[in-house]
């Protein structure tokens, strides 16, 4: 049962439609009267032959143009979806993402978050997807491109009777002389086919390669896939978002702590209708401020030697660097580019300590927002003990001091307030623009004193060694593209058969341009016209 032996001396394998030697049909296509499905040749396809092992069943599965076009589908509308709330590595990094979810979307937000789409395109279940399709392309491409490179390569210039009657384009005609044949012989080379001559049969062929477009664009769409699956490897790709403020140094993210930022300045620029053209003022005062410039001026900085954890490391100066929108720091594979900005952050706030009955001062104390000093020790036996911290002071759901982030955007203290008169000091919590003592009978309070405020710059870091790949796969396929959309696959079958000659056509699309080289090919001759035989196939 795996193979059949044809009259011709060719085996054919199991599930063969037609010789793929002859074409002479089997017993089933010869009782039925519709054209042959030349589609692939007639040649045996795995997936429609075998259907036994788990093996057959997989390959079966994934074999089918179905299956893969509804992967293709469930893996676009999970994209969409994954499109309706942004993804976790641009929401604020304020809180843990389970928690901004639900704070920002309610249900909806903890239900995308519980499945999964806040991190898509790295999750398990997309990847599996990803896979899946590539699978799908693989052994759609094995299963139909072998058989159908095997039975081309095998085809005779003599074919049987049948597999000639039953073409699309077929006609039968006087019979030619030897040289009425020849001259048609050079007629189809100048066509530019590929003409092959057996016993005064004649098989002209041009185009083949065109058929093979629709796999080289499944190989493309492999290697596209296979690129973005490259994303997904640690070092491959890197897209993060750096938030750093001025005069502060920073580690890169995925530089393995090799590479240090300092953020020296922001610059904004605005325009300005006095000094800028005076076409952009009708604009100016409809929209107010407008942006004309911002841009962070850097030092990149690499660590020097090696370091025990909790040391700082010793870094030497690599560049000075003015980033601005479209024009990145680069360096190695990374590139550093300004997308977002924050004005006037808090960065210092001081405060006096004074006594309440005679206002007299004590003494001020300046507190770092970022890194807070826990004690401050001023003149004569008095300290202030910082005890608690809210960057973000907020009450929680009972009504306890709670902070919603790490960014000093309403900061709040509580203050352990020593002095020689109480040793053990007195507490007092003090906010913005309000000062709450637990007790009434405090000698001491902390006054708001000054403030400081500095610039903070968002530059996104960005690293991709899979682009090349992703570009490659998607030249491939656009190469497949052109290869299967502008030529056509086109063969002519000329045969003296019982003192008659018969001519035969096929190709795989424009029916109208062979039928018309056709009628170039037999004009000053004695053939006839052959006729299309699917419109009489239609009638019946």
């Amino acid at each position: 049962m795996k193979e059949v032996k044809c009259e011709c001396g060719h085996v054919n394998p199991h599930g063969t439609v037609f010789c793929e030697a002859c074409g002479k049909l089997t017993k089933e296509q010869e009782e039925n009267k519709n054209l042959l499905d030349m589609r692939y040749e007639g040649s045996a396809r795995r997936s429609q032959t075998y259907n036994k092992s788990v093996i057959d069943k997989v390959w079966n599965f994934f074999s089918s143009v179905k299956v893969g076009v509804w992967l293709i589908v469930i893996t676009l509308s999970a994209s969409a979806v994954g499109t309706i709330l942004p993804q976790e590595m641009y929401i604020p990094n304020t809180m843990p993402a389970s928690e901004y979810y639900a704070d920002q979307y309610g249900w909806m937000g903890k239900l995308y978050y519980q499945l999964g789409f806040h991190n898509l395109y790295s999750s398990w279940w997309y990847l599996i997807l990803i896979a899946s399709i590539g699978i799908s392309l693989v052994i759609c491409s094995l299963d139909r491109v072998i058989p159908l490179y095997k039975a081309l390569k095998r085809q005779r210039v003599t074919r049987h009777e049948g597999f000639l009657k039953r073409q699309r384009v077929f006609g039968e005609s006087p019979s030619l002389n030897q040289d009425e044949i020849e001259d048609i012989k050079q007629k189809l080379v100048k066509k530019r086919y590929n003409v092959r001559e057996e016993n005064g049969n004649l098989l002209a062929e041009k185009g083949r390669f065109s058929r093979w477009g629709p796999y080289v664009n499944h190989v493309g769409l492999i290697i596209f896939l296979f690129g973005a699956m490259l994303r997904f490897i640690p070092g491959m790709y890197v897209d993060k978002v750096l938030w750093i403020r001025e005069g502060e140094t920073k580690v890169i993210p995925e530089t393995n702590g090799e590479y240090y930022l300092k953020n020296e300045e922001f610059i904004l620029d605005i325009y300005d209708k006095e000094k800028d053209n005076e076409a952009f003022d009708k604009a100016l005062d409809r929209v107010g401020m407008v942006v004309k410039n911002y841009q962070s001026n850097v030092v990149l900085l690499q660590k020097e030697g090696d370091t025990i954890p909790g040391e700082k490391p010793e870094l030497k100066k690599i560049k000075e660097y003015p980033i601005q929108v479209n024009k990145p720091l680069k360096f190695e594979n990374f590139a550093l580019y300004q997308v977002d900005y924050k004005l006037d952050e808090l960065s210092k706030m001081s405060f006096k300590l004074t006594k309440k009955d005679s206002d007299q001062s004590l003494g001020d104390i300046t507190i770092n927002l970022i890194e807070p000093e826990k004690e401050f020790n001023l003149k004569n036996g008095y300290s202030v003990e910082l005890k608690s911290y809210f960057p973000d002071f907020a009450f929680d759901e009972n009504q306890e001091p709670t902070t919603k982030s790490r960014v000093p955007n309403n900061p709040a203290f509580v203050f352990n307030v020593i002095s020689p008169e109480n040793p053990e000091g007195e507490m007092s919590f003090v906010a913005i623009q309000q000062t709450i003592d637990p007790g009434e009978d405090n000698l001491y309070k902390m006054s708001f004193n000054g403030i400081e405020t500095r610039n903070v710059s968002a530059l996104t870091v960005r690293k991709d060694l899979t682009l090349w790949t992703i570009a490659f796969g998607g030249l491939i396929f656009m190469i497949g593209v052109i290869q299967g959309a502008y030529w056509n696959h086109r063969r002519i079958w000329i045969q003296q058969i019982g003192g008659t000659t018969w001519i035969a056509a096929h190709t795989n699309k424009n029916w109208h341009g062979i039928k018309r080289e056709i009628g170039q090919l037999i004009d000053g001759t004695k053939l006839t016209e052959p006729m299309d035989q699917s419109i009489n196939e239609e009638k019946e």
